[in-house]
């Protein structure tokens, strides 16, 4: 390998970068990615909760999320009506 080529591997963007796919989104879908992070796993009402958002614009968040894959959804065992969002990154 020669000098050139491992400066120009140092000048490239991470590739690997788990915030990558939240990096162009609108700040709420940033918020609720992050609240994501650290509180692991909680429901549409616990984030909006936690985020002081309202309930319609934790919705369009993790629909934004869900489209790119960054948040993964299940049905709670516990409440059948309600969802239980986990970030995937």
């Amino acid at each position: 390998m020669s000098t050139t080529e491992a400066v120009e591997r140092k000048s490239e963007p991470q590739s690997d970068d788990r915030w990558e796919t939240v990096r162009d989104m609108p700040p709420s879908a940033k918020l609720v990615a992050k609240i994501l992070d650290y509180e692991d796993t909680l429901t549409q009402s616990q984030i909006a909760e936690e985020s002081l958002l309202p309930p319609r614009t934790v919705r369009y968040a993790l629909s934004r999320l869900e489209d790119e894959g960054a948040v993964d959804s299940r049905f709670s065992f516990s409440d059948a009506r309600k969802r239980l969002y986990t970030l995937k990154l």
